[in-house]
């Protein structure tokens, strides 16, 4: 028999020309400095935002069953007081640690210095005159003033020009700080703190020149501010395209495609999906902590709607197919792996049955692995849409388990562990065709390599 014959499908697969391109130019934009130091950088502050939540499941669900009344309304500053520490200056938090984050992963030896000139330039460019109201009666009446800062603009709605900002003001310091005409040198008896704040004072005045003279030129001729025409025009249509049911589909297949293939789905969701789901989950979870009511909360697809519908038990949803193993398997390697990967299964974490099963390289398991995230992201956004569950409100930790998960998101909605049942049930029903199809496959490769 050739060796040709001799290779399994899997094998094939793995060894084809586009696979290896393919993966070749996945890895190479995955490792784009820009697109890892945003994943880099909302990896550090997304505590912040679980914490957030923490304090609006307090404030909207635990201390309305205990406390009524003016007792309520003092018991929940506690809510409040974290809301305006962490949603409301998301624009402000996000930008210095993208320029960290940049800083370090171009080798910058001042990255603490890029953070605070990514911070700079987030500041200058904010509106100069912000509209407040009086709400205590009817007929409001809405006045300019300066000398102060909208949570619109530092907020969550804020966060994509704090990343923008960042991203460029770090890129332009760093550049400015190469040229050696630029440094200026105290001598080497001037203690390291002083010498390399002196070192990096030429490029740091040349960059927030520049950006004020954009602020400037912006209101002078234009009455704008960048903030507001990033959020306009970028922010608001590229999130309006990505976190739709079908942009969220095609992205999320598109993720999990690459995850067959070895490389992780983040490369992908992580870069396009992720912040813009993330802005989505804190402009949720600041309207419910305004309004303490579902009825005006703006956005389904969000980042607790991932993990409770589209990611159960990992990427691809692999929960259901260690249920399908366990119930219906004869295989005794399939069994071992289903049992090990069951325990961190229950907490989101699959690498252990996506390399170990394996589902990377196996023709038939890729198949439900790319297909099923996106029928339950279905399930659950017409289920929400239709008003069968409750919006997410929560953000809650990606390793929350499984039914815990959406109960906690939707603040306390049981109704949403029930949804998540049905798709990790008809997930089982999914792969098990598959899942006996790659047995069956396995066994005849042993068959044939023992022959």
């Amino acid at each position: 028999m050739s060796e040709d014959k001799n290779q399994s499908s899997s094998e094939k697969l793995e060894n084809s020309g586009f696979i290896a391109k393919f993966t070749e130019v996945s890895v190479k934009v995955g490792n784009w400095v820009y697109l890892r130091s945003l994943r880099d950088a909302f990896a550090v502050i997304l505590p912040v935002f679980i914490i957030a939540g923490l304090g609006v499941l307090l404030n909207n669900t635990v201390f309305t069953w205990i406390f009524h009344g003016e007792t309520l309304a003092k018991v929940q500053v506690f809510g409040n007081a974290i809301n305006n520490g962490t949603l409301q200056v998301a624009g402000l938090l996000v930008a210095p640690m993208i320029g960290y984050a940049l800083a370090k992963n171009k080798g910058f030896s001042n990255p603490i210095a890029a953070s605070a000139m990514s911070l700079a330039c987030l500041m200058i460019m904010m509106p100069q005159t912000v509209s407040l109201g009086t709400v205590a009666s009817a007929g409001a009446k809405m006045s300019a003033v300066t000398g102060g800062l909208s949570y619109l603009n530092t907020g969550t709605q804020g966060m994509f020009g704090g990343i923008i900002v960042g991203l460029l003001a770090t890129g332009i310091f760093i550049k400015l700080s190469s040229y050696k005409s630029l440094q200026i040198h105290l001598g080497d008896n001037v203690p390291p703190a002083v010498s390399s704040s002196f070192s990096v004072l030429l490029p740091a005045l040349i960059l927030m020149s520049l950006f004020a003279l954009i602020a400037a030129l912006l209101a002078g001729f234009f009455n704008a501010d960048l903030i507001n025409l990033i959020k306009t025009w970028v922010q608001e249509p590229l999130r309006g395209f990505n976190t739709n049911i079908v942009g969220f589909c095609v992205i999320y297949t598109a993720a999990n495609f690459l995850f067959t293939l070895g490389i992780h789905q983040t490369v992908i969701s992580g870069t396009l999906m992720d912040p813009l789901v993330l802005i989505n989950m804190n402009a949720n979870m600041t309207a419910y902590a305004t309004s303490h009511s579902f009825a005006h909360i703006p956005n389904i697809i969000t980042t607790s709607f991932v993990s409770s519908y589209a990611m159960i038990g990992g990427s691809g949803s692999t929960i259901s197919l260690i249920i399908a193993i366990l119930i219906f398997s004869k295989v005794k390697s399939s069994r071992q792996v289903a049992n090990l990967s069951l325990a961190p299964g229950l907490f989101n974490i699959n690498e252990p049955m996506i390399f170990g099963y394996p589902i990377v390289f196996n023709l038939p398991m890729m198949i439900p692995f790319i297909l099923f995230p996106t029928i339950g992201s279905i399930i659950g956004y017409y289920a929400t849409l239709v008003g069968l569950v409750r919006r997410t409100v929560v953000l809650v930790p990606w390793t929350t388990p499984p039914l815990i998960g959406p109960y906690l998101a939707t603040a306390g909605d049981w109704r949403a562990p029930v949804v998540q049942f049905v798709i990790i049930a008809l997930g089982v029903v999914l792969y098990l065709p598959f899942m006996k199809i790659s047995e069956r496959v396995a066994k005849v490769q042993a068959e044939e390599q023992n022959a």
